[in-house]
């Protein structure tokens, strides 16, 4: 039988993470992928979700990480309190990877640190956790040589890495490289970001898996099944061929 997730509708969506997930190079606060996943599922439940985004540019997961001195500060580890912990989420997404493969941040110690950061959650509190790999790029040597030791082949090694953590830990993985197809016209002009429409992949890639998992997310259509008259008329079709 498949594992349901989350069997109540989601409450409050905490997004910790990176640039992208913290919104910048979309054209607006609403067409960045958190607030398109908070929209999205808010529609299907009976009452809106309250959304926290947490991001911040140029952010890694530790202090352990090479490129720390040069990062968006502070790390991930580092303000759990603040930034999850306090807003007491039902819904967590934990979006890193893409910065620290850039700065140079050994894989192992990666995916420890990331291990870690879902303890750390678990131990403060109990929301289903959603971990995205890395984001497609089309330039890797943006932000000169701290920025520069990625390629999209560890990018995918962050990928694999980050989806066996997923599996350990009992969190949901987001494969967001299969979503983007490494299709250059859904990364921002400056080679590192996503633009709206890499945005709208992010968020409806990271839906579907909630929509695959939760059943909580189908309670407010099961009652809409049951009550709402049917709407369709194809009467007028029909007529235009004598039927």
């Amino acid at each position: 039988m498949k594992q349901d997730w989350h069997n109540k509708e989601f409450e409050c969506l905490v997004t910790l993470g990176e640039s992208t997930t913290a919104g910048g190079w979309s054209s607006s606060r609403e067409r960045c992928w958190a607030s398109r996943l908070s929209v999205l599922i808010s529609d299907v439940q009976s009452q809106p979700m309250r959304l926290i985004n947490s991001g911040i540019g140029a952010n890694v997961i530790s202090t352990r990480s090479p490129s720390y001195e040069h990062s968006g500060k502070p790390a991930g580890l580092e303000r759990l309190e603040k930034h999850v912990f306090e807003h007491r989420p039902d819904l967590l997404i934990v979006s890193y990877g893409l910065n620290d493969a850039r700065g140079g941040t050994p894989l192992a110690q990666f995916a420890e640190d990331l291990s870690i950061l879902v303890g750390r959650v678990r131990d403060n509190c109990a929301p289903l956790i959603v971990l995205p790999g890395p984001y497609f790029m089309t330039d890797f040597s943006v932000g000169g040589q701290v920025w520069s030791h990625a390629d999209l082949r560890l990018f995918e090694q962050f990928n694999r890495q980050i989806a066996s953590v997923a599996d350990t830990l009992d969190c949901l993985f987001v494969d967001l490289l299969a979503g983007y197809d490494r299709t250059p016209w859904l990364v921002h002009h400056d080679g590192v970001h996503a633009n709206d429409l890499g945005h709208l992949v992010v968020a409806h890639r990271i839906f579907e898996k909630l929509l695959q998992n939760c059943s909580g997310l189908a309670r407010n259509t099961q009652v809409l099944e049951e009550s709402i008259p049917p709407w369709r008329d194809e009467s007028t079709l029909q007529a235009d061929y004598g039927h």
